[in-house]
């Protein structure tokens, strides 16, 4: 689902633990590492592509984590100009992404990132909160930072 603006929808994922730590995963093949994150489908709400997604990616089903809050609004970036596939139509010029803050609510034996044909990740971790800020790729930055600051004070009170 690309917009009129040339922006394709999708949802992010940042999972927490009890001690606050969020769930960074490394990209099949890439010395890369994101949060989980996925497209929407056509029809298709951002909740349930966040599950989907979730699924997908780390083997998690909605009753392994609780929703604790999403995005107010659609954070954006812009891929950089040798990433954007110039002959497809529509052209997706970035990417418009409503964020989640999940809470592990299973046992780590859940992870399982071998769930799809395709896997995106081959390894995973807990690190610091405010760590993939600074690690993610470089264009996808304001948007961590946008929403890690929107989720800071939410899961302060969390694991308080």
């Amino acid at each position: 689902m690309i917009d009129l603006q040339g922006y394709r929808a999708n949802v992010g994922i940042v999972l927490h633990n009890a001690a606050g730590q969020v769930f960074w995963c490394k990209r099949c093949g890439q010395d890369a590492w994101q949060f989980p994150q996925g497209g929407m489908r056509e029809h298709e709400t951002t909740e349930e592509a966040l599950f989907r997604e979730l699924e997908e990616e780390t083997g998690l089903v909605a009753g392994d984590v609780e929703v604790i809050a999403q995005s107010q609004d659609w954070l954006k970036y812009r891929l950089p100009p040798h990433l954007i596939r110039r002959h497809s139509f529509p052209k997706c010029i970035g990417q418009k992404q409503r964020w989640f803050l999940l809470r592990m609510k299973s046992d780590e034996s859940s992870i399982k990132l071998d769930q799809s044909e395709r896997p995106e990740f081959e390894r995973w971790t807990w690190v610091d909160y405010w760590l993939p800020m600074d690690e993610v790729v470089f264009f996808k930055r304001a948007v961590y930072k946008r929403a890690l600051n929107e989720f800071a004070p939410i899961l302060d009170r969390e694991i308080k």
